[in-house]
């Protein structure tokens, strides 16, 4: 049988000038008629596939630029430093500050992510919880996803009274369904939300939130501090050997 033989730079002489190519665009190239051939000359080339288009795109090494999200999107057609879809989507969501929804990892990978994000979760790359009524993912590791979920959640803040004005409804209603709001928390949530208020209004947004829900203005300090620490206690309200003594009991004589 003659061996199969090609011109030793067709698919790099295809691939500079156009920047990717396709596999079929790849066979075309002079010299490089079956597939073998062309699987034989990419090896040779350090070359990346898409993570896009279902891998179909090839691309040498030596022309990708990524930029500071590891991404490189020439002609809409996507390349990632992690790699594949899957491999990609894993890393994104594990570094996340905040974890990602389905359509925000959509909005930054250009492409939809559904059944991928799924198969992650299948095979516990990533972790799922809900949020808001919608699926957020997240790191496994359990205190990275405890810190997304807070990110998560300082940035879904219930507006405060001064932000009335865009929400077409009066002060003294809004003032209602927060305080209706704040009800539904926990000690240590409360403290969190008010500090959080708190940091809108500035100079005495410690002691108007504190009138406005009924806490004391240290509360609301604790909680401002707690924030700017990173100190919350996931697991339990207050902090151990925090609360009230416990009474005794007295016994008549």
């Amino acid at each position: 049988m003659r061996p199969l033989s090609f011109r030793s730079h067709a698919p790099r002489q295809l691939l500079l000038p156009n920047k990717i190519a396709t596999w079929d665009e790849l066979q075309k190239a002079p010299g490089a008629e079956v597939d073998v051939t062309v699987f034989r000359k990419l090896k040779t080339l350090d070359y990346l596939s898409s993570y896009s288009h279902r891998g179909r795109y090839y691309t040498p090494r030596e022309l990708v630029r990524f930029g500071a999200d590891g991404l490189w999107s020439p002609d809409a057609v996507g390349f990632s430093r992690h790699g594949t879809l899957l491999a990609t989507a894993e890393t994104f969501v594990q570094h996340s500050p905040k974890g990602y929804f389905a359509e925000e990892l959509a909005g930054v990978l250009s492409l939809a992510v559904p059944d991928a994000l799924r198969r992650l979760v299948q095979r516990r790359g990533i972790a799922r919880q809900t949020v808001s009524g919608l699926d957020l993912y997240t790191s496994t590791a359990p205190a990275t996803r405890q810190r997304q979920l807070l990110t998560r959640r300082r940035g879904q803040a219930v507006p405060s009274v001064a932000d009335a004005s865009v929400l077409e409804i009066s002060p003294d209603e809004l003032k209602a369904a927060i305080i209706v709001f704040y009800s539904l928390l926990d000690e240590q949530q409360r403290r969190l939300q008010a500090a959080l208020e708190s940091r809108k209004w500035g100079h005495g947004g410690d002691r108007q939130r504190a009138d406005c829900l009924g806490l004391d203005p240290p509360a609301v300090a604790r909680g401002r501090q707690q924030l700017r620490d990173q100190d919350v206690e996931f697991d339990r309200v207050r902090s151990s050997g925090g609360g009230r003594k416990r009474a005794e009991k007295k016994r008549p004589p």
